[in-house]
């Protein structure tokens, strides 16, 4: 019995070392490079490191060379197991004013190994509390509005099922 608590003590210490000394940059600039494939610019004006998260600080979202929106705060918490991502003040761009305005005051998703092929996420903001998630199998986000009225001006966007609102990509 005491080996089986030493081997997992050690795994324990082990899994802490690996994440309060993985390079958490190194990794957010590695994901940029790849996003950059997709014709997406991530742009911050400073990167703060802690021990499970990673903090970017006012954050220019570009998609082919135009900006469609900026958030004051995107923060990656990994625990390898489940992650996190919270993106704070997020809203579109002012070019986009006629195609949607949206102002989101936080938004948070989150991955867990228990649930590999979906990536749950909710919201508040201008357009009331949303929560939904999205399938990778299926390529579609569902969303479930806590007050249907005040998402009129994404609703043109959706589609809905006997599930409820969803977006194809």
């Amino acid at each position: 019995m005491q080996m089986v608590k030493k081997i997992i003590v050690t795994l324990l210490l082990l899994w802490f070392a690996l994440l309060a000394f993985m390079p958490k940059e190194q990794l957010y600039f590695g994901l940029e490079r790849e996003l950059v494939k997709q014709g997406i610019e991530i742009n911050e004006k400073s990167i703060d490191e802690g021990i499970f998260d990673l903090v970017l600080h006012d954050v220019s979202i570009y998609v082919k060379g135009v900006k469609i929106a900026t958030a004051k705060q995107v923060s990656f918490f990994t625990l390898f197991v489940y992650n996190k991502v919270k993106i704070d003040l997020l809203h579109t761009d002012k070019g986009l004013k006629s195609i949607l305005s949206l102002y989101l005051e936080k938004t948070v998703w989150h991955y867990s190994i228990v649930d590999p092929m979906h990536i749950y996420f909710r919201a508040r903001g201008d357009i009331g509390v949303l929560k939904g998630f999205i399938s990778l199998k299926k390529r579609k986000a569902y969303i479930d509005f806590e007050d249907p009225k005040k998402a009129n001006k994404i609703k043109r966007y959706l589609k809905k099922d006997q599930k409820g609102w969803y977006y194809a990509f």
